[in-house]
C-alpha cells in the first residue's frame, strides 16, 4: 500500500508526483501535451492539427489505402477516423471510393486541394519540432527518436 505524505500546499514548481515520475505513461502523456502546446501556438493560427495532418501526410503517401488500413497503422478508433474523413471530403480534401473487388471497403485519396494542402503545409508541420525549445542535445533527440520508434514498432522501412 501506498503511503500519503501529508505536506503543506506545494507551489506550481513543486508539486509532488511521487511514482508518477517513474510511469513510462505518464511521462509520455506530459511529453504530448507539451508539444502539443507548443505546436498549437506555433501553428494553430493556420489551422493545422497534428493528427489531422498525420492523416493527410499517410494518405498523401499511400493512395488508394483503405480506410480501416489507415486508422489501425495511426492507431485511430474507426469512428473518429470515419468522421475525420468526412470531414475532409467537406472541405474537398479527400475522395472517398468503393472497390469493386470489396464493397465493404472505403479506398482513399487526396483530391488535388489536398494535395495542394500538404504541399502547403509539410514544411511547417515537419520543420515545427526543430523551432520548439528542448533540454535535449541534437544525440539525445536522435536517441530519443530512436527508441520511441523501436517502442511502438516503427521499423527502418516504415520510416521512409
Amino acid at each position: 500500500m501506498t503511503r500519503t505524505i501529508s505536506r503543506p500546499p506545494a507551489t506550481e514548481n513543486e508539486v509532488a508526483l511521487g511514482d508518477l515520475s517513474r510511469s513510462f505513461g505518464f511521462l509520455l502523456r506530459m511529453a504530448q501535451v507539451q508539444i502539443f502546446e507548443f505546436f498549437f501556438e506555433d501553428l494553430g493560427q493556420i489551422g493545422l492539427r497534428p493528427g489531422e495532418f498525420s492523416v493527410l501526410w499517410v494518405l498523401h503517401l499511400n493512395p488508394g489505402i483503405r480506410q480501416g488500413l489507415l486508422a489501425q497503422a495511426l492507431r485511430i478508433k474507426r469512428a473518429h477516423m470515419t468522421k475525420m474523413i468526412r470531414n475532409f471530403e467537406d472541405r474537398g480534401l479527400v475522395a472517398r471510393a468503393v472497390p469493386d473487388d470489396d464493397r465493404r471497403a472505403v479506398e482513399l485519396r487526396l483530391t488535388d486541394a489536398g494535395v495542394a494542402f500538404v504541399d502547403d503545409h509539410a514544411k511547417a508541420f515537419f520543420s515545427h519540432d526543430a523551432r520548439r525549445p528542448t533540454p535535449l542535445d541534437p544525440q539525445e533527440q536522435a536517441q530519443l527518436f530512436a527508441l520511441l520508434q523501436k517502442y511502438v514498432g516503427i521499423t527502418p522501412e516504415e520510416r521512409r
